[in-house]
């Protein structure tokens, strides 16, 4: 099956237009990502205590332990719609904690990415789709390699 809509492909221009938005989700992102990394080490500490069971055995925190682990379930849905909406302007969100994104480009004749990260303020590094962050390049000249 083929995807319907094709690949959403961004100059450095259009990239940096749509940087309010992507900044806004990613800032979203981060803080609930660190948010549920943080409540689920505490639940895992609070069910590895003496006298918190995970054998079935009723015990005074099950209710407790089944709505947090609720909430958890609703903000880890949250984050993936967070994500879907970045997916959704043509954006890959490639590491929650630090808020790196790629936006795709076409430069010289091949695809390349577009790479940002929360507390950037524009668009200033590419890298090769394969380099990932590790090979991240300076924006500069690449308006005019763009084709």
């Amino acid at each position: 099956m083929t995807d319907a809509k094709a690949k959403k492909i961004f100059t450095v221009e259009e990239a940096n237009q749509t940087l309010p938005l992507v900044r806004a989700i990613v800032d979203d992102i981060v803080k609930l990502f660190n948010d549920v990394h943080d409540r689920r080490e505490r639940l895992a500490k609070i069910r590895h205590r003496p006298g918190v069971s995970s054998s079935g055995e009723e015990n005074i925190y099950d209710e407790e332990l089944q709505q947090i682990e609720e909430e958890l379930d609703k903000d880890i849905k949250r984050l993936q719609e967070f994500s879907d909406e970045l997916r959704k302007l043509g954006v890959e969100l490639k590491d929650p904690v630090s808020g790196l994104v790629d936006f795709p480009m076409r430069m010289d004749g091949r695809e390349v990415c577009l790479c940002w990260r929360l507390g950037e303020d524009d668009i200033g590094y590419w890298h090769e789709t394969d380099a990932g962050f590790q090979g991240r390049r300076s924006e500069e000249h690449t308006s005019e390699r763009q084709s």
